[in-house]
């Protein structure tokens, strides 16, 4: 049986795009209605844009979607080190102009992984920006960080070719596999292309030097932490936290930490890994539909 839509309804489709920030190529997935409310997507290490590939469909009725790559991530440019700081500060400065060549002045937040601390920068610069915050699997508590972001940490500081090998191993496939597969309900349900699309990326010449420097970068976020949650207590915005219980890398207890600062924290956790849409886009979909029109 084939239906049409009424004379109201209106598809949107999920757009492929590409805009210029300073000379560097932005891509970006955008879907819905850009006069409803705005939620930009962040991502993290080591997926994209295509994290939301999911997620994207099951909101763009009711909400205006954008899902920017990082440059050196995705789609975007892969500019040289030499002509490019690979630091979460200027991967904010970038996303916030991006935000401001799509004409945005306010939108919600949804922090996964990498995105917390990029998106944390853009609010402390401008916190008239944020009207709602969504976290998924992204830390801004030291109570979250695990073994795994701390033997970084050690290993770069240690500065042997030895210890950068252990570094390394977080760019190949055994280790981009595992951050997809380990703490799921059921493996059969994680489709393969997501992590081998992450690491064909990944094996770009030069890309892996860059997320070594990420790596890196990765203790000034710890250190501004403690600022991040003040700006948090102070702008009270509502929380929604959908998190994967089993996550190897950020632990469940910094999920639980966001009730300290915002005690009216929504928390819902599910019983997956690192990356909870895989498994969960369906649920999380229905838990961010129902928070936002909630509050808007």
């Amino acid at each position: 049986m084939i239906t049409t839509l009424s004379a109201n309804a209106k598809e949107y489709p999920v757009y492929y795009r590409t805009i210029k920030v300073d000379g560097i190529n932005i891509f970006y997935r955008e879907a819905g209605d850009p006069s409803k409310p705005t939620l930009l997507l962040l991502h993290g290490f080591p997926s994209s844009s295509h994290n939301f590939r999911t997620l994207i469909p099951l909101l763009k009725d009711d909400f205006h979607l954008l899902a920017p790559d990082y440059p050196g991530f995705g789609f975007s440019d892969m500019p040289p080190m030499s002509a490019f700081d690979y630091t979460f500060d200027n991967y904010s400065r970038y996303i916030e102009k991006f935000l401001q060549l799509k004409g945005v002045q306010k939108c919600s937040m949804y922090f996964f992984d990498y995105g917390a601390p990029v998106g944390m920068r853009i609010i402390q610069r401008n916190p008239a920006i944020l009207e709602h915050l969504i976290v998924q699997n992204g830390n801004l508590y030291a109570e979250g960080l695990s073994d795994i972001l701390k033997s970084y940490r050690k290993n770069i500081d240690e500065n042997t070719e030895a210890s950068r090998a252990k570094v390394y191993q977080a760019f190949e496939l055994e280790y981009t596999k595992f951050e997809y597969l380990h703490g799921v309900s059921d493996p059969s349900k994680i489709a393969p292309e997501s992590y081998q699309l992450d690491q064909l990326l990944m094996d770009r010449p030069g890309n892996k030097e860059i997320q070594y420097r990420l790596k890196y970068d990765y203790r000034f976020n710890i250190a501004e932490y403690p600022q991040w949650q003040q700006t948090l207590r102070t702008l009270a915005p509502k929380v929604l936290i959908v998190w994967g219980e089993h996550d190897p890398v950020f632990l469940k207890p910094g999920a639980l930490a966001f009730k300290k600062d915002m005690p009216e924290s929504e928390i819902h956790f599910y019983p997956t890994g690192h990356f909870a849409l895989e498994e969960y886009a369906v649920e999380i979909a229905e838990r961010i539909r129902v928070f936002l029109k909630a509050n808007y």
